[in-house]
């Protein structure tokens, strides 16, 4: 969660929401890293593990990552669940949840329908605190930039 972090703070530095993602293979090897994109990219789906599951898909040269785990700051959302499925993940270990498109038990829990033909292991609250924390401090800083934006 620690190389999710680092890619969150890439994120921040960049003004995109601070949330970052990484991908490692059955043996721990790092295989695929990505931070949110979606504002300067101008791409809804540049999501931090969107882009880190492209680049590990890219690594092992398969868009199939069985075994694989990955890691993300934040809960996924409804299409990065759906991408992980896709992809066969093993594993999705998060940081902090999101009580407003958390499709991880917040608000969805797309991993558990049965219905699905792969289900992936789910686990939430990793450093959760320090994950939380990022997210509140660029939101913090937003509004308060908005409030000494000259009207229009």
């Amino acid at each position: 969660m620690r190389l999710a972090l680092e890619q969150a703070e890439l994120a921040y530095a960049a003004g995109e929401v601070p949330v970052g993602a990484v991908v490692l293979d059955a043996q721990g090897q790092l295989i695929g890293a990505g931070s949110n994109r979606t504002i300067g990219a101008h791409d809804p789906t540049g999501h931090a593990e969107i882009v880190a599951l492209r680049a590990a898909a890219a690594h092992v040269r398969n868009y199939r990552l069985p075994g694989a785990s990955l890691y993300v700051t934040l809960e996924p959302c409804a299409m990065c669940m759906g991408a992980m499925l896709h992809a066969r993940l093993a594993r999705v270990v998060y940081g902090a949840v999101d009580p407003k498109t958390g499709a991880c038990g917040s608000v969805l829990s797309v991993h558990t329908v049965p219905q699905l033909n792969h289900q992936t292991a789910v686990e939430g609250g990793v450093l959760a605190e320090e994950c939380g924390e990022l997210l509140r401090r660029f939101f913090r800083e937003r509004r308060a930039q908005a409030k000494t934006a000259p009207a229009a």
